[in-house]
């Protein structure tokens, strides 16, 4: 059973720091995610790693607590994803979201075609997000601005898309073709850009029907509550409490008495050529910190040792 700490007041039993992993259903935001966790777990600190669009299903990353400081490597690390990519149709969000701003009969493309069009988008290539995304332009995310009426084009980005996988080819409608993909890719990577682009590539244009997020970095669905199953559990919604999801998540350093007192304090240690950012864990086996080396010591990134 996961440690549990003194509630805020009136809150009663607050959950234990850490990461959840969820399997967040179709419908809701990202933030509607954290909205139910902050109920469940009595805290406002939660927060989540890396947006799913409301459409889209799967793995979203909460931490809880002081492990919201985690957060920003797991929005940086490695995504998969299944999905479904519609050609013969393009919209203006490049998914179902959004309306079918351009109709053009896919029917003669051939499976050779596509998995050509697919085949070059694969690799380190320089991709334009979606306009309708939520980067922002100017402090106002671009989304926002496409609502509002006007034209939005955003710069590209490099990515990197290790595995573009076809699952299989369906001709079930007429004039349009649903192209079921699986998607290893690095973070910041549009799924429905690449089916923009495949359907641009294809000049019958393409839309994503289907998202599907199946791992972000070591984190898969095999692991992952539903929002029904975590608020079976309440408070104890935490499944990977703060030390045990660093260990999972970077590389370990162990620390002597000394150097945990003086990395506590946020001063440097000797380096020891581990590859970063790291975990530093203490004698007693607690998380002191996240570590990198550079300039020939080892500096804390962020001290999670409690004050």
């Amino acid at each position: 059973m996961p440690r549990r700490r003194a509630g805020l007041a009136g809150l009663g039993v607050v959950s234990t720091d850490g990461l959840i992993v969820v399997d967040k259903p179709g419908g809701m935001t990202s933030h509607d995610v954290v909205a139910r966790i902050r109920r469940l777990a009595k805290t406002r600190r939660v927060g989540h790693g890396g947006t799913l669009d409301p459409m889209a299903t799967g793995v979203l990353v909460i931490g809880v607590g002081r492990a919201t400081r985690l957060l920003t490597y797991v929005i940086g690390a490695g995504k998969s994803y299944t999905g479904t990519i519609r050609l013969g149709q393009a919209t203006i969000t490049d998914d179902a979201e959004g309306d079918v701003i351009a109709s053009t009969p896919a029917g003669q493309v051939t499976d050779d075609g596509i998995r050509a069009a697919l085949s070059a988008l694969t690799g380190e290539i320089d991709q334009v997000p979606s306009a309708v995304s939520a980067i922002k332009i100017d402090g106002q995310r671009a989304y926002k601005r496409v609502r509002d009426g006007e034209t939005v084009e955003l710069p590209a980005r490099r990515v990197t898309i290790s595995r573009l996988e076809v699952l299989a080819i369906r001709r079930t409608e007429p004039d349009v073709v649903d192209v079921d993909v699986d998607v290893t890719c690095s973070s910041g990577t549009y799924i429905r850009a690449i089916a923009r682009d495949a359907g641009l590539a294809l000049g019958v244009g393409g839309h994503l029907t289907a998202l599907r997020r199946t791992a972000v970095g070591g984190f898969t669905l095999a692991e992952a509550a539903t929002l029904d199953e975590l608020e079976q559990r309440a408070p104890d919604v935490v499944n990977l409490p703060l030390d045990a999801a660093a260990d999972r998540f970077f590389p370990r350093r162990e620390a002597t008495p000394d150097e945990a007192r003086v990395l506590a304090h946020g001063g440097p240690l000797d380096p020891t050529g581990l590859a970063g950012p790291y975990a530093v864990f203490g004698p007693a086996g607690g998380l002191i910190a996240i570590v990198s080396e550079r300039d020939g010591r080892a500096r804390a990134e962020i001290v999670l040792a409690p004050a």
